[in-house]
């Protein structure tokens, strides 16, 4: 007698590795789609290398916390579970800020005050709430690894559009300067490339991020009007909702 297997992100083997992995990149992605852990997004992403180390530190701490998390959920109190996170999570971060001093000192720098603020990082705190103390030590080591990559993965690309907006630079290589000539389809000049400072700025962080969110939004609506499941993508939203639905609840 064959039991049904339920259905998870993108129609994997629900809480298997791999739809672990792809519903924290895609379908929960914390940034994108849960809309979690906005300090470090907006205050780090100056340039990809500050977000692609921020990223894999997060992932870290993630995946290592939710399995330590996991493992130990049956024998904490309930009374004391928060606290008992808490102190799993911050033991992970010491970890990561003592290496990162001692071999990466120029990003630890960089970074400054957020890496030891990841113990408060509300996407490691509520991946541990949320599902490592309800869910086995693979599933939630995979979560963690899932989280932290959809993590990196958006930070990264944030980072890499800032940083390339706004001075030419990519990963701290420069790939076009001012002035440079913008060729046209036919080699044509079009224009000269000038930096947008204030796309390294504070305010560029919230430029760039809305549009990201926006495109996730379209990729969503659209795989909606295909008729394709979007009722994993974090909660829904009305980004999701087709005329014909919003007709009916208005019937309501």
């Amino acid at each position: 007698m064959s039991t049904e297997v339920k259905k998870g992100a993108l129609g994997f083997a629900q809480d298997s590795p791999a739809e672990r992995v792809v519903n924290g990149i895609i379908a929960e992605n914390p940034i994108l789609v849960l809309l979690i852990g906005m300090c470090p997004t907006l205050a780090v992403t100056t340039s990809a290398t500050n977000g692609i180390t921020m990223g894999l530190a997060t992932t870290f701490v993630l995946a290592l916390s939710n399995a330590v998390i996991s493992a130990i959920r049956k024998i904490v109190p309930n009374t004391v579970r928060i606290p008992a996170f808490i102190v799993v999570i911050a033991s992970f971060v010491t970890l990561v800020q003592l290496i990162m001093q001692g071999y990466l000192p120029a990003l630890y720098d960089a970074l400054g005050v957020y890496i030891p603020l990841i113990v408060v990082n509300c996407i490691i705190f509520g991946r541990a709430e949320s599902y490592a103390s309800k869910h086995g030590i693979v599933p939630a080591f995979f979560d963690g690894i899932g989280m932290g990559l959809g993590f990196t993965c958006t930070i990264t690309v944030l980072g890499f559009l800032r940083e390339f907006i706004g001075a030419g630079t990519a990963f701290g290589i420069q790939i076009i300067g001012e002035g440079t000539i913008i060729p046209g389809p036919v080699g044509e000049f079009v224009a000269q490339y000038q930096p947008i400072s204030i796309f390294i700025q504070q305010a560029g962080a919230f430029f760039v991020l809305a549009a990201l969110i926006a495109i996730m939004n379209k990729v969503k609506f659209n795989m909606a009007q295909k008729g394709e499941d979007v009722s994993k993508f974090g909660e829904g939203g009305d980004c999701c909702k087709l005329p014909e639905d919003e007709k009916k609840e208005d019937d309501k």
